[in-house]
Order: C-alpha cells, then sequence, then structure tokens
C-alpha cells in the first residue's frame, strides 16, 4: 500500500471513529436526540472496517494509527470545537505523526 492511500485511510478511519464518538457526546453532554446514537454506531462500524484495510500487522496499524488520531483530533478541537490550537498541540501532533510514520513506513527485512 502506498505510503499516501495509507495515509488518507488513517485520516478517513480517525474521522469516522471522532464522529462515532462525538455523537454521543452532544447527546449526553449537550442535550442533543438520543437518536444521535444510530449514526454514531455506524460511524463506528466503518471506523473498525476500515482498520482492517491495512495490510500490515494488527498491532502496527493501530500504533501507527494513534499518531493520525492525534493529528485529526487537534484538527477537530480547531475546525469543530472553534478552539485554536496552541503551538504545543501542533508540537505534540507533529511529533505523533513522525513516530507513525516511522512505525508505518520504516523499511522491513
Amino acid at each position: 500500500m502506498s505510503e499516501l492511500k495509507a495515509m488518507l485511510l488513517f485520516l478517513l478511519t480517525a474521522l469516522t471513529e471522532i464522529v462515532g464518538c462525538y455523537l454521543p457526546y452532544l447527546w449526553l453532554r449537550e442535550g442533543k436526540s438520543a437518536w444521535l446514537i444510530l449514526p454514531s454506531a455506524f460511524s463506528l462500524a466503518i471506523f473498525a472496517w476500515l482498520l482492517t484495510l491495512h495490510p500490515t500487522a494488527s498491532g502496527r496499524v493501530y500504533a501507527a494509527y494513534g499518531g493520525v488520531y492525534i493529528f485529526v483530533a487537534i484538527l477537530w478541537l480547531w475546525v469543530i470545537d472553534g478552539i485554536k490550537p496552541t503551538i504545543w498541540d501542533f508540537l505534540g501532533a507533529t511529533i505523533a505523526l513522525l513516530g507513525m510514520s516511522i512505525i508505518m513506513f520504516a523499511p522491513r527485512a
């Protein structure tokens, strides 16, 4: 799998997980409709399926995915929550992406 395809898949995976967790948050913390549980469950099911599409060991996929999740969560903070990330948020996300790149794209024997 090419690096670009893997990154796009990780980004989509992170987005589906965050949406799947954000919808119940809206219901429980913001008083929105309990019907948000249905699209939340669908989003989390898609999330789990997307993780299976990577052609490498599951532990490596989960570890690398964590770095992308951190990056997308910081973007979510900015775009959806309306809170501008700090330089430390950006630095942490950059370090997480660097770790993800090493885990996922390092040469293997």
